[in-house]
């Protein structure tokens, strides 16, 4: 039996610049010149912050933790006011998922959607051409043209009873 996973063709993905801590600072310099941003420390340390989390979507508080965690003194309100810039500036996206709460991800380059376990929290991310296509299918059929859009699928595992 084909899975529907396998059936319309459902990737997960990852897709951050970098999972893996950084030394050299240059990039994410050139990440915040491009976007237009002054570099200084507190953007530095936030995108750091972001990058070095992978595919993880934080919370400004998340962030804030771990700066402090890193003896990096930056305050709360200036996490807030840097992640707000990046959002500005396409450098991240913003979610609120089902309690609303804001979080925060490292713009990919390609479009993804979610699926959030509403018992966990765990967040997946996937991509699926059948499922794009679907949409653009439906905005057509309806008359309208796709401007954008985020696809969040809340789910639970299957218990096996």
């Amino acid at each position: 039996m084909t899975s529907l996973r396998s059936a319309i063709d459902v990737q997960p993905i990852g897709g951050y610049r970098s999972n893996s801590p950084r030394e050299d600072t240059t990039l994410p310099q050139k990440d915040l010149k491009n976007a237009g941003l002054k570099v200084t420390l507190p953007r530095l340390k936030v995108l750091e912050v972001l990058e070095d989390e992978g595919p993880h979507h934080l919370s400004a508080e998340d962030v804030y933790r771990k700066l402090i965690a890193s003896d990096e003194s930056v305050g709360l309100a200036t996490v807030y006011r840097v992640l707000t810039q990046f959002e500005a500036a396409g450098i991240v996206d913003r979610h609120n998922f089902d309690d609303g709460h804001a979080v925060y991800e490292l713009a990919h380059e390609t479009h993804h959607d979610h699926m959030v376990d509403i018992d966990t929290g765990t967040v997946t991310e996937f991509t699926s051409e059948h499922i794009e296509e679907l949409q653009r299918e439906l905005v057509r059929e309806y008359g309208f043209e796709l401007v954008d859009h985020e696809l969040v699928l809340y789910v639970r595992k299957h218990s096996k009873t």
